[in-house]
């Protein structure tokens, strides 16, 4: 199975506000960001914070997001490791 994304791709994260553990930061939900480079597979975090032993393995992609589109100013850029599942074709 190839990576979903390549460096380059521009992506928007998911939307969502689960009951439970994400380490998709409040702050960068639904934001678009680009593709730094795909960083390697690990374990789901949400699931393994959930007791799920058997997590699922997902890519996790270094994803570029402007600071202004973050929290509305700033001229700086943030390098965020996202999994996956938080990631959609922008």
């Amino acid at each position: 199975m190839g990576d979903r994304f390549r460096a380059g791709d521009v992506v928007r994260t998911v939307h969502h506000d689960p009951p439970h553990h994400t380490r998709l930061p409040r702050y960068a939900r639904g934001k678009t960001g680009t593709v730094v480079e795909p960083e390697g597979r690990a374990p789901l975090a949400d699931a393994r914070a959930q007791g799920i032993a058997d997590a699922p393995v997902e890519q996790v992609y270094a994803v570029r997001f402007a600071a202004r589109d973050l929290w509305g100013e700033g001229d700086h850029h943030v390098v965020l490791d996202l999994f996956e599942s938080y990631l959609e074709e922008a």
